[in-house]
C-alpha cells in the first residue's frame, strides 16, 4: 500500500463522503473513488458501506483506518527528521505574466501540504523570457506559456488555451463572436524586443516585426498599447483587461498551452514533485 492512497483513504474516512474528501484532497472525485476501490481490490475487503447520503467504515475499514493514521503519523515524523538533517529547502519557481495565477490557488495548497518544509520563491519573467528564467538559470521550474525553445527542457501540459486578438471596444471587429486570420491582415501590431524567441514571437503577434511598432515587455505594457494607440495583440481569451478593451476570439489561431517545464539537466527531487503535484491537479 503507498501512502498516498492511505491518505485518500483517511480523508474519506473522516468526511464520510467522496465528494467533499476531493475537495479536501484538491482532486477531482473519479480518481479518488478508483483509489478507494483498488485499495478495497488489494485487501480483498469492503470498506466503507456506500449510501445515497455517504460512506460510513465497515469493521475491516474501522481497523485500517486507526492503523492508517498511526502510519501517515510515522511517515510524517520520518520526514520532519530527514528534512530537519537536510536544513532548509529552497524551490524558485519561475512564472510569467498570470501563468502562476491560472494554475489555481489548488497547487499552493497541495504543494504546501506534501512539502511543508519548502522555502518557495517566486519569480515573474517578461514577455522576452518565455521560459521564465529557465535558460537563464534563474529558477528551478517554471509556470508559463507555449510555444518556446524546447531545446534541453522538460515541459508537461497542464492544459489548453484559446486565444485572441486583444482590440479597443470601438474597434469594428469588437462586437463580432469570433474572427479569422484573414479578418485581421493589414492590422497593426505590437512588438516584441529583438532577440525574443522566434516561435514565441511569431505566435504572440504578426509574425511581421514593424519597426515603427511600440515594443513591449509585460502584459500590461501590451494592453496599453492596445488601449492607447490602438494596435493588435493577441492573448488568452479570459484575460483580465482594463476598461475598453476586449478580447475576441480568433477561431483558426491554434490554441495555446499552459505548462510546467523544468530543465532536463538538473531535475531535483523537489521539481520532480512540484511537477507531479501540478500534473495532479491539471
Amino acid at each position: 500500500m503507498d501512502l498516498r492512497v492511505l491518505r485518500y483513504f483517511v480523508a474519506v474516512a473522516e468526511e464520510r463522503h467522496v465528494g467533499r474528501a476531493a475537495g479536501r484532497l484538491h482532486m477531482a472525485q473519479p480518481p479518488l473513488s478508483r483509489a478507494v476501490r483498488g485499495l478495497e481490490d488489494e485487501l480483498g475487503v469492503t470498506l466503507f458501506e456506500r449510501t445515497p447520503k455517504g460512506v460510513t467504515l465497515t469493521a475491516a475499514g474501522t481497523a485500517l483506518y486507526d492503523e492508517a493514521v498511526a502510519v501517515l503519523a510515522q511517515a510524517g515524523r520520518i520526514r520532519d527528521r530527514v528534512t530537519a538533517a537536510a536544513g532548509q529547502a529552497v524551490l524558485t519557481v519561475g512564472t510569467l505574466a498570470d501563468a502562476a495565477e491560472q494554475t489555481g490557488a489548488g497547487l499552493v495548497a497541495l504543494f504546501r501540504e506534501q512539502y511543508p518544509h519548502v522555502d518557495v520563491r517566486v519569480r515573474e519573467a517578461d514577455l522576452t523570457d518565455p521560459t521564465a528564467g529557465l535558460r537563464a538559470g534563474r529558477v528551478d521550474v517554471a509556470l508559463t506559456r507555449t510555444p518556446f525553445e524546447r531545446a534541453g527542457l522538460g515541459v508537461h501540459v497542464l492544459r489548453a488555451v484559446r486565444v485572441g486578438v486583444v482590440v479597443r471596444d470601438e474597434d469594428p471587429l469588437a462586437g463580432r463572436p469570433s474572427v479569422s486570420s484573414a479578418d485581421l491582415a493589414g492590422r497593426r501590431w505590437v512588438r516584441l524586443p529583438d532577440g525574443t524567441d522566434p516561435a514565441w514571437t511569431a505566435y504572440w503577434t504578426s509574425g511581421v516585426q514593424d519597426a515603427a511598432a511600440p515594443v513591449v515587455r509585460t502584459i500590461q505594457e501590451c494592453l496599453q498599447a492596445v488601449l492607447w494607440n490602438g494596435t493588435s495583440a493577441f492573448a488568452p481569451v479570459g484575460q483580465p483587461l482594463p476598461p475598453g478593451l476586449r478580447v475576441v476570439p480568433v477561431a483558426d489561431h491554434p490554441p495555446g498551452e499552459l505548462v510546467v517545464a523544468w530543465p532536463k539537466a538538473a531535475r531535483s527531487p523537489l521539481v520532480r514533485g512540484f511537477v507531479r503535484v501540478a500534473a495532479a491537479l491539471a
